[in-house]
């Protein structure tokens, strides 16, 4: 199990960050500690947070200008726990961390894929002293290992970073497409690099979602937007399309240009392109066949989307690099990666074996999820400061199915 802790200035804002998982399904309540819980069940940030500021003394005497502690314990994704036992769990870890005389909100939360539970709390006590925190975080790790030998939960130390968060790819059997969708895209886009709407859609389709452009006039005004969309097994679109503001502004279309800008900042600062040229370049002059190539270029954790038209013809190449988080189409490493170059090479191959190619097994890449759930506002020296809302509270290795050769306009691993 995996903790993580932050602390900031806005009682608001962490609810805030909270109360909007509720709103849209991905979150509850399943516990508290001297807050009132709603009796008709819905949250309200505003009487919380009245609530928590019954227990603190005037913040122009308080220590500290970041009274508030926001906690996140993150299970293993194969550890099946009720919601009773993820609430006794974070009331015992708040009871060993110190924190167990506070008033404090558990919320659960399944916006990743994967169940685990948020907890908003406040470092002072009632005299307004600050709650001991020395050593916070090496004494967190103690007790993380005390609950999971006492839960018998998956160990976190050990795992590598990349098996401690995955996210699962959409099954449209399973229904609920909305909450499946948003827990893969909000952490996708936040985690990894792309510079183009088609290298986005690439990575979406490894988790079985397509991504649509929608342009058109309304009043004699020019609009342009996104939807997005569950796909079958065989790359199809299925169920109903989705406008990308269901699920927020970071991804729908003014927020994805700005990250694809971002991207390519961070991708010329650190020179991921120069590395995973390189990579995919000593992958490619040692394989004999597609399947070969997928399968070194899958031990080096980097994924090759082909995109072929209905004759089974190469015309489109990218490369999701899952080590850097970074995804590249082919023309953007260099000529020789070119849809082109791939259709001579692989037609070479075949008519020299004499044989049909067949793609090695995929892997489900594992992407390391992270959730920013601090803020960093200067305390104000009022209650009113302390409540209003500010920026606070943002910042299973499976095979995939072969894919049969089918439109033209499609994305996503090709067989």
């Amino acid at each position: 199990m995996v903790a993580k802790i932050n602390t900031g200035s806005s009682l608001y804002g962490a609810l805030s960050y909270n109360q909007e998982k509720v709103d849209e399904g991905l979150g509850k309540v399943i516990a508290s500690n001297l807050v009132c819980e709603p009796t008709d069940g819905r949250f309200n940030v505003s009487a919380c947070a009245a609530d928590f500021a019954r227990w603190i003394p005037s913040l122009e005497h308080l220590p500290t200008k970041k009274p508030v502690i926001h906690i996140s314990l993150n299970p293993h994704p194969d550890d099946k726990l009720s919601d009773n036992q993820l609430a006794d769990i974070g009331r015992e870890y708040m009871e060993r961390l110190g924190y167990g005389g506070q008033p404090y909100l558990i919320f659960k939360h399944e916006d990743t894929g994967r169940e685990h539970i948020h907890i908003v709390s406040l470092r002072v006590d009632c005299d307004g002293k600050l709650i001991k925190d020395s050593f916070e975080r090496k004494r967190s790790k103690e007790i993380t290992e005390l609950l999971e030998q006492k839960y018998e939960l998956i160990p976190a130390e050990g795992r590598k970073q990349s098996e401690q968060w995955q996210l699962t790819p959409v099954d449209a059997t399973r229904g609920n497409l909305k909450k499946q969708i948003a827990s893969v895209i909000k952490p996708l886009v936040s985690m990894y690099k792309f510079q183009t709407l088609g290298e986005y859609r690439a990575l979406l389709s490894l988790y079985n979602i397509g991504l649509e452009e929608v342009k058109g006039e309304v009043r004699e005004k020019p609009y342009k937007g996104l939807v997005y969309c569950a796909l079958d097994k065989e790359g199809n679109k299925v169920g109903t399309p989705l406008k990308s503001s269901l699920f927020g502004k970071l991804v729908g279309y003014d927020g994805l240009e700005k990250r694809m800008i971002k991207s390519g900042e961070q991708i010329k600062q650190h020179g991921f392109r120069e590395r995973a040229k390189t990579a995919v370049t000593g992958a490619i002059n040692s394989a004999y066949s597609e399947s070969e190539l997928r399968a070194k270029l899958q031990a080096m954790n980097i994924d090759l989307i082909l995109r072929r038209n209905d004759e089974g013809r190469i015309y489109g190449v990218t490369f999701i690099d899952h080590n850097e988080r970074c995804v590249f189409n082919g023309s953007r490493l260099g000529k020789e990666f070119s849809a082109n170059v791939f259709n001579e090479r692989f037609e070479k191959q075949q008519s020299i074996s004499g044989t049909q190619l067949t793609p090695a097994p995929s892997v489900n890449p594992q992407p390391i999820g992270k959730t920013n759930i601090h803020d960093t506002g200067d305390m104000q020296g009022n209650l009113f400061a302390f409540l209003l809302p500010d920026s606070a509270g943002n910042s299973n290795n499976n095979n995939y199915p072969v894919r049969k050769r089918k439109k033209k306009r499609r994305y996503g691993r090709q067989m």
